[in-house]
């Protein structure tokens, strides 16, 4: 461990690798963030809008149940209204049924659930009263419309009203996955606009440093040139750093050094 240790600390980071490392590191940061915002967005998409077609889907089919329902309410009111035999509408039951187990099988909340139970109970307590129509009125002892006003009607009435129910259950529902939609857009670009203020961060961060311990450095090292070179003075511009640029001044140190040595000796020499 303390070797590996003593070879990272001897590793030579150079002005490449610096700035290519601060940039590496900001470009992953945002590339990971922005594969998280794309991964949640799209598994909160692809779940929330397979509930808002459920949600669509169901209500268009409790309409079509209410629909066949007041059609055969109606159909039977003409039967009644008409003279001679009486015969029974033609309904698709079984389609009425399987729909209506297709709403309960469908993932729909509790509520909706109860409901659609509720419309089972009240179809078939309704249809079981339909089916006494041949017997009514082939009765010489039973008024027909009093028997569809008092008897069959109150039954449709719930059976519609449960139908409502249902359909307004199921908007609620709509609505609710509506508003989980929009929060879990919210919350899916949360970390990508984390990922611009980090990326924003980091680029002032690295904005400072190459200010800090490259430019700043580059105008003292500049200063530093141009006194030596107006006025013969002593380059004396000094800085921490183990990389080309704290190569280059101690170079320039040096050479400098060397060259108002050699010009003393000129000097001297002629004298």
């Amino acid at each position: 461990m303390r070797k590996a240790l003593k070879k990272l600390k001897a590793v030579r980071l150079t002005l490449k690798y610096k700035l290519v490392l601060s940039l590496l590191s900001i470009a992953a940061i945002l590339m990971v963030s922005s594969t998280i915002s794309v991964m949640e967005y799209t598994s909160m998409s692809s779940y929330v809008s397979t509930l808002i077609a459920d949600d669509i889907r169901n209500i268009n089919l409790s309409r079509r149940l209410s629909e066949m329902s007041s059609s055969y309410n109606l159909e039977i009111l003409e039967i009644i209204g008409e003279e001679g035999p009486a015969r029974m509408p033609e309904f698709d039951d079984g389609y009425f049924k399987s729909q209506c187990d297709s709403l309960r099988s469908s993932g729909i909340s509790a509520s909706s659930h109860a409901l659609a139970d509720s419309v089972l109970y009240s179809y078939a307590a309704y249809m079981l009263t339909s089916l006494e129509l041949p017997e009514v009125a082939a009765s010489d002892f039973i008024n027909t419309r009093d028997w569809y006003f008092d008897r069959l009607q109150p039954r449709f009435d719930r059976l519609k009203g449960d139908i409502d129910k249902l359909a307004e259950s199921m908007y609620r529902d709509l609505e609710k996955n509506s508003a989980t939609f929009d929060r879990g857009f919210y919350r899916s670009i949360i970390p990508g606009i984390v990922a611009v203020g980090v990326g924003l961060l980091l680029v002032l961060m690295l904005l400072f440093f190459v200010l800090a311990f490259y430019v700043n450095p580059l105008y003292r090292m500049l200063e530093g040139m141009r006194a030596y070179r107006s006025a013969d003075k002593k380059y004396t511009v000094r800085f921490d750093g183990d990389d080309e640029l704290a190569e280059l001044n101690e170079g320039i140190g040096e050479i400098t050094g060397e060259n108002q040595q050699l010009r003393r000796r000129i000097k001297a020499l002629k004298k």
